[in-house]
C-alpha cells in the first residue's frame, strides 16, 4: 500500500450503470489510480470485505456509494463504508434518491416476491418457494441477507457528506467531483457537507428550446406526436420534466425531441421533485372544469406514480405506499452480524 490517498466504490441496490459511468471518464480512470489507492471497487478490483473491516476507522479518504438499501447486507456496508470513511460521497440517483428500484416501494415484500418467484409467467417454480434469510441444511444453517419492506436512501441509513445527482451522473460531473475532493484531501476548501455536487440551475435553463406562455388542453404520450424540433416540449403537450430537473447534463434529451424524465433528481431548493412537477403541469392545463382536468390528467399521464415519482419515490414527502401494519413504516430486521459478502 502506498502513501497516496484511499478510495473505495460500492455498488449497493442499482442496476450497475454508476459503475460503468465511472469507466466513461475514459483515460482519466488512469489519473484516478494515479491519485488514489483504490481499497474496493467490487466490480473492478479482488479485495474483500474482510480487509474492508480490518481498516481503522476514517482511514479510507472518500467513498464513492452507488445503490439504495434494500437488504441487510447492503445496510451493513452502508454502516461500515460510514465509519471507514472520511467522505462518504451518495453516488448516482439510486443512493440520492432511491431511483428506479424506489418504486418497489409502492409495494410491500410479500407482494414483490408473490410476483416474481410465483405470478409472473416466466417463472416455473411449482412448489410456490420464496427465499428466506436461513435454511437448515445438513451441514449447517444457510444464511442470506434480509429483504426489506422498504428500499432506503443512503442518507436515510448513513449521514452523507455529499450527492452526486445523475442516472448515472455524466462523466464530466464525476471527474469534477474527483478533482474537486483530491483537492480538498490536498488541503483546499470542500464544499459545506450536505452539498449536491451539481449545477444549480435546472434543465429547463439549459435548454434552447422557446417557450411561451402557451396552455394545453391534452398531454401526449412520446409515441403520438413528432415534437417541433425549436419550441417547448411542455407546451407541445410532453410531460417534460426539465422545469423541476436539475441541470448539468446540458439538456441531453430535449436535444434530441425526448421530453427531460428527471434524471438528474429535483433542483436546488425543490423538497418533493413530484410536488413541484405536479404544481408545473397545473400552471399549463387550460381548464377550470375540474371533470376535464381529471380526464386530461387520466387520459395523458396514466401512470402518475412512475411519471412524477419516477427516480425520487424512496426520497420523497411520500417514501412508500402504507404498508399492512398500518404505520407505514419500514419493517427491517436488525442486521445480523456476519451477512456480509
Amino acid at each position: 500500500m502506498t502513501g497516496k490517498p484511499k478510495l473505495a466504490l460500492y455498488w449497493a441496490a442499482s442496476c450497475g450503470g454508476c459503475d460503468i459511468a465511472v469507466l466513461a471518464i475514459d483515460d482519466k480512470i488512469l489519473e484516478v489510480a494515479n491519485l488514489f489507492d483504490i481499497v474496493l471497487w467490487p466490480v473492478a478490483i479482488d479485495a474483500k470485505v474482510r480487509d474492508i473491516e480490518r481498516l481503522a476507522d476514517g482511514s479510507i479518504d472518500v467513498c464513492l456509494f452507488n445503490g439504495g438499501i434494500r437488504n441487510s447486507e447492503q445496510e451493513y456496508m452502508a454502516r461500515l463504508l460510514r465509519a471507514k470513511a472520511k467522505v462518504l460521497v451518495a453516488f448516482g440517483s439510486c443512493a440520492h434518491e432511491g431511483c428506479i428500484p424506489g418504486l418497489a416501494n409502492a409495494n410491500s415484500r410479500d407482494e414483490i416476491f408473490q410476483y416474481v418467484y410465483k405470478d409472473s409467467p416466466s417463472v416455473d417454480n411449482p412448489q410456490g418457494l420464496v427465499p428466506v434469510p436461513d435454511f437448515e441444511v445438513p451441514e449447517g444453517t444457510l444464511h442470506i441477507p434480509v429483504f426489506y419492506d422498504t428500499l432506503k436512501t443512503l442518507d436515510q441509513t448513513v449521514p452523507v457528506d455529499y450527492y452526486l445527482p445523475g442516472c448515472p451522473p455524466e462523466a464530466e460531473n464525476i471527474w469534477t467531483a474527483v478533482q474537486a475532493v483530491a483537492a480538498g484531501l490536498a488541503g483546499a476548501p470542500l464544499p459545506p457537507t450536505g452539498t449536491v455536487l451539481g449545477a444549480q440551475t435546472t434543465v429547463c435553463d439549459e435548454c434552447k428550446r422557446t417557450r411561451t406562455e402557451k396552455k394545453i388542453k391534452v398531454f401526449k404520450r412520446v409515441w403520438e406526436i413528432l415534437p417541433n424540433e425549436t419550441e417547448c416540449l411542455l407546451e407541445q403537450g410532453l410531460v417534460c420534466c426539465g422545469i423541476a430537473t436539475r441541470g448539468g447534463c446540458g439538456a441531453l434529451c430535449p436535444v434530441v425531441n425526448s421530453p427531460c424524465i428527471g434524471c438528474h433528481g429535483p433542483n436546488e431548493g425543490v423538497q418533493d421533485f413530484g410536488a413541484r412537477m405536479i404544481s408545473a403541469l397545473a400552471s399549463v392545463i387550460d381548464s377550470d372544469n375540474p371533470a376535464e382536468i381529471d380526464h386530461i390528467i387520466e387520459q395523458g399521464i396514466p401512470d402518475p406514480l412512475g411519471t412524477f415519482y419516477r427516480f425520487s419515490l424512496a426520497h420523497s414527502l411520500l417514501r412508500r405506499t402504507k404498508l399492512g401494519n398500518g404505520n407505514g413504516a419500514a419493517q427491517h430486521a436488525a442486521v445480523p452480524a456476519g451477512r456480509t459478502a
